[in-house]
């Protein structure tokens, strides 16, 4: 099937720069819950026990394929096999691959850690970070709302240059005086690499919820943030504030070149967020977000530099009896895709995965759900492109409302298997890999179980 393209309202634009468990493809509808947001836990911990083994040579994320590209049109369905390499994490948040073989993580308690050679280590623990708590694992407690809130130790990324620069930079919730977050660097050749901490992005809004939280080195050699609105949502709609907003900094931390004008901070690449958690690059070099929406209506969006995404004004179609539709302002730019009311994924960490280990998955967008417990496989593809099969329980994404260059088609995989899925990031070699987020008090079901939280990866059966 190949994609009509709809007629635009908007300047057609491109910017350009084994211990596991055995879990099939889930093909249950698109179906919802009842809120969008993040969570946290509380209670003690337990070290995390490695499992298995896992290699790398550097972040697939800092470069890109270039621009000769076509979207897959073939179905991305296919039987999965889930390896569990480390369990008993405490609510793993972010993920980094590196150049010389190892896989540096954050839990949301306070700690970075690496996996290397099956080895699990803790580096080290943010200054000032709040005291954020983790459940006990196999716990049966549902508290939604505890110490930390939706704050804690959350994005890392290692230099884009990573290991002729050896530091890693970390987004976390600071305690010290008014709660920020904030943007470190640390060396990590350093004994204590907490003690070589420096302040790139300081007083980004925090609140318990909508902390945004992931950085990530792009394709461009630029840092990419995401901040949420941390409870201001009318500010995301204000250049100058920092909250609900894609920033973009030098690995030094000074504003990019090429960064917009907005008349605001010159660090901000586009705004009008509520609270994006996911950032990667198609293989064309165009960034894309997803974003956490209000009861339902979450988003995929496609970044574009300057742009205005639309919250707290807009935030689905005309018949929408909340907020505005995109259709009534020129000035925002719509959604590739939005769930609508009442179909939650809370999509967090994404990933473009462009690797073997899982063809099916190649050069689509795939990207963990906390509330949906689930993972979401997207083809985005652009306008006039063949579209990929619906199949049962997949879902196409193309009102009039939404972006007219791109279709999205959506697909479910290993609902209620792993719970709630944090992030994914792909190896050097092509490897999928995921964290879970069951530790936080806000999971369903069996979840969390005495092995949790995990690091797995996926691969075909």
């Amino acid at each position: 099937m190949t994609r009509e393209p709809r007629r635009s309202r908007f300047p057609r634009r491109r910017f350009l720069t084994a211990v596991g468990i055995a879990g099939a493809a889930g093909c249950a509808s698109s179906g919802g819950d009842d809120s969008g947001t993040d969570g946290t836990g509380s209670g003690g911990g337990t070290a995390a026990t490695p499992v298995g083994g896992a290699d790398s040579e550097s972040d697939h994320s800092t470069s890109a394929d270039g621009p000769d590209w076509e979207a897959p049109s073939d179905s991305p369905q296919v039987d999965l096999q889930v390896e569990t390499l480390i369990e008993n994490l405490e609510i793993p948040w972010d993920m980094s691959f590196t150049g010389d073989g190892s896989l540096y993580l954050t839990e949301r308690t306070g700690r970075v850690v690496t996996f290397d050679s099956g080895d699990v280590s803790e580096i080290a623990r943010p200054q000032d970070a709040i005291n954020a708590g983790a459940l006990e694992p196999g716990s049966e407690e549902k508290p939604w709302w505890v110490d930390g809130g939706e704050g804690g130790t959350l994005g890392i990324a290692v230099h884009p240059a990573f290991p002729d620069e050896e530091y890693v930079y970390v987004y976390y919730t600071a305690t010290n005086g008014e709660r920020k977050n904030r943007v470190v660097r640390m060396d990590v050749r350093a004994d204590d690499p907490a003690a070589t901490e420096e302040v790139l992005v300081g007083g980004i809004p925090a609140n318990d919820f909508h902390n945004g939280g992931r950085v990530r080195a792009g394709p461009d050699g630029n840092l990419w943030i995401t901040t949420g609105d941390a409870g201001a949502p009318e500010r995301a709609q204000d250049p100058s504030f920092l909250g609900g907003k894609i920033l973009r900094i030098t690995p030094e931390g000074d504003p990019a070149p090429g960064n917009p004008d907005l008349g605001g901070d010159p660090r901000v690449f586009s705004y009008g967020h509520r609270n994006p958690q996911g950032i990667d690059w198609l293989p064309s070099g165009v960034p894309v977000a997803t974003e956490h929406g209000p009861t339902g209506h979450d988003e995929v969006n496609v970044l574009l530099p300057g742009a205005n995404y639309g919250w707290n004004v807009a935030r689905g179609g005309p018949d929408n009896d909340r907020w505005d539709s995109y259709t009534a302002h020129e000035e925002f730019t719509p959604p590739v895709l939005n769930t609508g009311p009442g179909t939650v994924w809370a999509p967090t960490g994404a990933t473009v995965y462009t690797g073997d280990a899982i063809p099916a998955w190649q050069n689509r967008l795939v990207v963990g759900g906390l509330i949906s417990q689930s993972i979401w496989v997207v083809t985005i593809t652009p306008s006039g492109g063949e579209l990929p099969p619906v199949g049962e329980g997949g879902r196409r994404y193309d009102a009039d409302w939404m972006h007219p260059d791109y279709t999205a088609t959506a697909h479910r995989f290993l609902q209620d298997e792993l719970g709630r899925v944090r992030h994914l990031a792909q190896s050097p070699e092509g490897e999928l890999y995921a964290i879970t987020s069951n530790r936080d008090g806000r999971t369903r079901g069996k979840f969390p179980r005495e092995t949790d939280d995990v690091l797995v990866r996926l691969t075909v059966r």
